[in-house]
């Protein structure tokens, strides 16, 4: 039995590409309405945050997660605490009220 591979593949590549320029359109979207909270070293400062967050129904996204991976965990590329831009407001009340510094 002989299978014909000479097309294999070539369907998903479509999808491949199209589903990264979903992805790529969604980040450069994003970036016009996040706002930055605070960056730091502490993952687990960062996973405080976010239930804190949660709770006050705010969505937290953690920006930068994988680049402090790759060097080496050694603490010196902080991850970024980001929140929609219409959360900024309610959700640095939040985190002063929690006694947290905010640095942006």
């Amino acid at each position: 039995m002989m299978i014909d591979v000479t097309n294999s593949g070539r369907e998903h590549n479509g999808i491949a590409s199209s589903v990264k320029s979903a992805r790529r359109i969604r980040a450069q979207n994003s970036r016009d309405f996040m706002k930055e909270l605070l960056r730091t070293t502490d993952p687990v400062r960062l996973s405080w945050l976010l239930a804190l967050l949660a709770d006050a129904g705010i969505e937290g996204i953690v920006l930068d997660t994988h680049t402090s991976i790759l060097e080496g965990s050694i603490g010196a590329i902080p991850r970024r605490l980001m929140v929609a831009d219409e959360d900024h407001a309610a959700a640095c009340r939040l985190l002063r009220d929690a006694g947290e510094e905010l640095g942006a």
